[in-house]
């Protein structure tokens, strides 16, 4: 993520957007005849989206090169429509061709309200988080410090889902699955990235992960956005054994930007009983 967004590199993101938009979008999924003879860039060509989109070619060019500001919102639809995007995707094309400009204080630090952490406290059986801007855990129960490390004993700036993530070795051991969650934390980031391009809190996260970790600049590289609402998640705990655990993120009124994410087992099952151990504290993550 660049540093800034503003002037001629206002448009910077936008352009890696669309042209990787571009690239995954095969002439055949787009509805288009095939054409003989071989084709010299993956997926769509410029004017092949421009024609879906019913633009012109020297505009779309323009746009894809991030040199026209104040695009409207039908030739934004249009060019979802064109490129295949999903709603996250289409979401995070308006927030990128319309960059808002940086704001003269920075972003207020987030706080729990004190009811929602009564809320917290109360949900002993089931690990719950509530997670904020790029993905920093702001509130953890102690399940769901049980399952995954003890964020509470962290210095404050290391209370990060994505930090934990990528740079804690145990979280590679701890998710069945730790590329499909990797990848989805570099998603979350990215879609955070369109909405606040000059959180310089989230600049300094992406640098330090892109220093550290090559698997985090490949997908960082890939433009992807994700918006997790729901969903299941396979875990290897040391303690509690294998367990595959539901999850869902709730918004609560007040702060868009917060999320309470709960997960729960299937009843009868495996998972339920290790969840049981975890909620016990017997199945609490050893001291590293």
């Amino acid at each position: 993520m660049s540093d800034q967004r503003t002037g001629s590199a206002a448009n910077t993101e936008l352009r890696e957007f669309l042209r990787s938009r571009r690239a995954r979008r095969s002439p055949e999924d787009a509805g288009l005849a095939p054409q003989p003879g071989d084709r010299r860039v993956p997926g769509l060509r410029r004017e092949e989206v421009a024609m879906l989109a019913g633009v012109g070619v020297d505009y779309y060019v323009r746009l894809e090169r991030g040199r026209t500001r104040n695009a409207s919102e039908t030739v934004l639809d249009a060019l979802a429509r064109a490129l295949g995007l999903d709603d996250t995707e289409r979401d995070h094309l308006f927030a990128l061709a319309r960059p808002t400009r940086p704001g003269s204080r920075p972003l207020p630090p987030q706080r729990v309200r004190p009811g929602l952490r009564r809320v917290l406290d109360t949900l002993t059986a089931v690990p719950a988080l509530v997670i904020g801007r790029r993905t920093d855990v702001l509130a953890a129960n102690p399940p769901a410090r049980a399952l995954y490390t003890d964020f509470d004993a962290l210095p404050q700036r290391d209370r990060n889902l994505a930090r934990f993530t990528f740079l804690d070795p145990a979280a590679r051991e701890l998710y069945a699955d730790w590329e499909s969650a990797a990848h989805g934390a570099v998603a979350a980031l990215r879609l955070y990235a369109g909405r606040y391009p000059h959180d310089p809190r989230l600049t300094e996260l992406i640098g330090e992960l892109s220093r550290r970790d090559q698997d985090f600049r490949r997908w960082w590289a890939g433009q992807d956005v994700l918006r997790r609402g729901h969903g299941s998640t396979t875990y290897h705990h040391p303690v509690a054994g294998d367990l595959t655990l539901e999850y869902e993120a709730l918004t609560p009124t007040g702060d868009a930007d917060q999320v309470l994410c709960l997960y729960t087992a299937e009843p009868g099952s495996p998972s339920e009983r290790a969840l049981r151990l975890l909620a016990s504290g017997a199945g609490a993550m050893p001291p590293r």
